[in-house]
């Protein structure tokens, strides 16, 4: 499923095309994805300018000048692709080939600028709906989320008291959305492998004696603050199905220190240890037990 830096690097694609501009024609080509559209979906888009495009964990959200927001999911599959007025997209030197099977186009939005926003989902588990802005913090899918880990509030101290009291590992803390909102598996393994720090380690060992944190909570911050960056730099990072709006692959996945590297030399100066893997909490954790206490 894409992670925080692939939605973020989807929002700034789709920026140029929606935002300031008014969604013309708004078509619908099924009648669900995850979940079923709404009767008014279509009929609360038209004729609406978007005021703003922003993210929210994995969530984008379009800001809509009625005072909606249309929030949008991309699920396992989804993808956006942005079709200019005269008909083009620009590939860039990553380019590859998209899924050319047009009947998951299941959602255009035609734009007032001459552009089209078109989404492709094979798996259908992504999803859209229209929510009124009033109402947003009360949105089952978004209540509960924890801090950005690229906001300014999430800092060694916010992570150290979310963790205190947790009996669970490390790994499984971070994974937790209400903990810190958009990590996945991909980016929690390079953080803590940047950190130095177990991916089995006990969570509440973040926090010192007094509730402070202790100096791994601060090495772990700095290291999801890098590898986010990073990633958002490279257009995250494509396994299977994330495309830029473009068209372009992500290419960070070639900058992958620990994730997908078993059985390769620790890639930390001086370790001598060997890239591990075993199965935690349902998911494939990478690790190098020799650095990484």
């Amino acid at each position: 499923m894409p992670e925080l830096p692939e939605v973020e690097t989807v929002r700034r694609g789709l920026q140029p095309a929606m935002e300031g501009a008014t969604i013309v024609r708004a078509e619908t080509r099924r009648k669900d994805l995850r979940f079923p559209f709404q009767t008014d979906f279509v009929a609360r888009l038209e004729g609406q300018t978007v005021t703003g495009l922003g993210r929210r964990a994995k969530y984008l959200l379009a800001d809509l000048a009625s005072g909606d927001v249309l929030l949008m999911h991309l699920g396992m599959s989804g993808s956006f692709r942005v079709i200019d007025a005269a008909g083009a997209t620009a590939p860039g030197d990553c380019h590859h080939p998209r899924n050319e099977d047009r009947a998951h186009d299941h959602v255009s939005f035609t734009m007032s600028s001459g552009a089209s926003v078109i989404f492709n989902d094979p798996r259908r588990f992504g999803y859209m709906k229209v929510i009124a802005r009033t109402v947003l913090n009360d949105e089952p899918l978004l209540k509960g989320l924890g801090p950005e880990p690229l906001g300014n509030e999430f800092d060694a101290a916010m992570l150290a008291r979310a963790c205190r009291d947790k009996k669970t590992s490390l790994k499984a803390a971070l994974l937790d959305q209400r903990v810190v909102a958009g990590l996945g598996n991909i980016y929690v393994c390079e953080a803590l492998f940047r950190a130095h720090l177990s991916p089995r380690r006990l969570a509440a060992t973040l926090a010192s004696k007094t509730g402070g944190p202790a100096d791994r909570a601060g090495r772990l911050v700095e290291a999801i603050h890098d590898v986010l960056n990073q990633a958002i730099k490279a257009g995250g990072s494509s396994l299977r199905d994330h495309r830029q709006t473009t068209g372009e692959l992500g290419y960070f996945q070639h900058s992958f220190r620990v994730y997908d590297r078993e059985g390769e030399k620790c890639r930390t100066p001086t370790c001598r240890g060997t890239v591990k893997r075993f199965t935690q909490n349902g998911r494939s954790t990478f690790w190098c037990p020799v650095c990484q206490k």
